[in-house]
């Protein structure tokens, strides 16, 4: 070992944007099924409705399709969160799940700025809290796996430090 040699420096982690939005892409597509499995109890088993009036069935035409679709929307933009994150802030993954869990709380509670009746109100609230908790649980944990963390740099030893070679 030499003497006097400066610490190793850390680089910024490398992040597999491939790995990345694969499994970005994914969790908007388990969104979507979320949103639509949601859809399809709430209005086929409990008969309450979710984004259109029961008179329009369990999978309740383009509003259904919209829901999933928006479901999947979210999920890529918080792929795009993730990855600007974790490019550019220390503790990527400590402002993502405040973002994302900040987003989600908003979700839930936007059903109750409607006048729809309360169980459809607190169907959609769940519909909401579980699908940003799916969100936020899957793109977190594919934003990890995505760090490709740098080796350490070590400065080259200086020829005039350290003991005398023999």
């Amino acid at each position: 070992m030499v003497m006097n040699q400066p610490p190793a420096r850390r680089q910024q982690p490398a992040v597999n944007a491939g790995r990345l939005w694969a499994g970005g892409a994914a969790a908007a597509v388990v969104a979507a099924l979320i949103a639509i499995a949601g859809i399809v109890i709430a209005r086929g088993i409990f008969d309450i409705p979710v984004l259109a009036p029961k008179g329009d069935g369990v999978w309740g035409g383009a509003s259904t399709v919209w829901y999933a679709v928006w479901a999947a929307v979210a999920g890529l933009l918080a792929t795009a969160v993730a990855h600007v994150l974790l490019l550019t802030t220390p503790q990527p993954r400590t402002f993502f799940g405040w973002i994302i869990g900040l987003a989600t709380v908003i979700a839930a509670l936007w059903p109750f700025t409607s006048g729809a009746d309360l169980d459809a109100k607190i169907v959609t609230m769940l519909l909401n809290l579980v699908i940003g908790i799916a969100i936020g649980s899957l793109v977190s944990a594919v934003a990890q796996s995505a760090i490709r963390p740098e080796p350490m740099i070590r400065p080259e030893p200086r020829g005039d430090v350290g003991p005398p070679r023999p």
